[in-house]
Parts: structure tokens; sequence; C-alpha cells
């Protein structure tokens, strides 16, 4: 505080100070740790629907099975025919998608039955929106794909209406290309909560 103002000046410069630090702090922490998102696009329905304000965290580094990320979809990495990651050019957006396997597990398929495989067991999915029954072409004849080092599979929520890793025009995404993790949804007012 200010020596020699009165007193009602003294505090009024003391908040003003406090304030002014408090939201240069936030500034700081929005502008480096955490942004808001909206979510375009109905992939993640149920669970985002358009038009959602999300926060994202840049901290997702080492994404894990079930995280929420958004990340850089410019580049595509697929197989070709003797198994060999192939790279090129994705669909130059931002998605938003959920990772369903991590490097070193294994992702199949019973597109028959829409079910979902990951290390050779069913993978449970309670928030999904319709089964897959889709092969988008990324590895077609290479399933069951075991997820490189440096790389996830992921899939949005809205199986029947989403660009994913089955896509040929994505197929794995590197870690590198992620740029954070949703954390929380804070517009609409009706649906402000963490994300499951």
């Amino acid at each position: 505080m200010k020596k020699g103002l009165p007193a009602p000046l003294e505090a009024v410069c003391g908040f003003l100070e406090m304030f002014f630090a408090t939201m240069l702090i936030a500034g700081m922490v929005f502008t480096y740790f955490l942004h808001v998102t909206t979510i375009k696009g109905e992939s993640m329905m149920d669970t985002l629907k358009p038009e959602d304000k999300v926060i994202v965290t840049s901290f997702c580094k080492n994404p894990k099975q079930g995280d929420i990320i958004v990340f850089n979809a410019d580049e595509s990495v697929t197989m070709n025919e003797e198994g060999e990651l192939v790279h090129g050019r994705g669909m130059n957006i931002i998605l938003v998608k959920r990772v369903i396997a991590c490097a070193g597990q294994t992702v199949d398929f019973d597109f028959e039955r829409g079910i979902v495989y990951v290390g050779g067991k069913e993978y449970h999915e309670d928030y999904i929106s319709g089964l897959t029954h889709t092969d988008e072409g990324a590895f077609i004849g290479h399933y069951p794909v075991t997820v490189p080092e440096g790389y996830v599979y992921v899939m949005g929520d809205n199986r029947r209406n989403s660009r994913d890793s089955r896509s040929a025009e994505l197929g794995y995404v590197a870690v590198d290309n992620i740029i954070g993790k949703v954390l929380f949804r804070v517009a609409p007012s009706g649906s402000i909560g963490r994300i499951k």
C-alpha cells in the first residue's frame, strides 16, 4: 500500500493492485495453459454438441485411453498393402475426438456387429451414439492394427457421423499434433460441467 494516503484511498489502491495482478495471472494461464474452444460438427454427439464451448488444456503429450483431445489433422498416417506406414496430406482442419488406443495397443473391429476391440477385448463405451459399423479405408485388410509409438487411434462418439482414425483422410494421429485435452464445458449454461 502507498504510505501517506488517506485510508480509503489506500484501500482502493490495494484492491486495484490485487485486481490487476489477478487479471495478469489469469491472462497468462489462458494464454499459455488453457483456452476456450467452440465445438463444430456432430462427430462427438451426444457427449459434445455443436456450439458447446469447452476448456482445453495444452498439457497433453501423454494422452490416455478415453481422453477427448483437440488436434491438428493436417496429415494422414495410414498403411499400404505391405503394412508400412504411409504419410499423406490430411484434412487440414482442427478436430476433436476421443482416444481409443495408445501406442502398443491393438485395435480391431467386428463391423457387422458394431463392436470395437482394444487389446483383444471388447471395448465397452457407454458414451457412444450408435455402433461402429463402417470402415472408412485407413487400414483395410490390416485389422487388427497395433498403434505405433508416438501415435494414438481416435474416434468420434457419434460413430455414424465421424471422420476419425478409420478414415483414409486421417488414420493414426501423431502425439506431436495434439493441441490439448478437453477438460470442462463452460457453455451452454445448462450443460456446464466436467466432460467424461
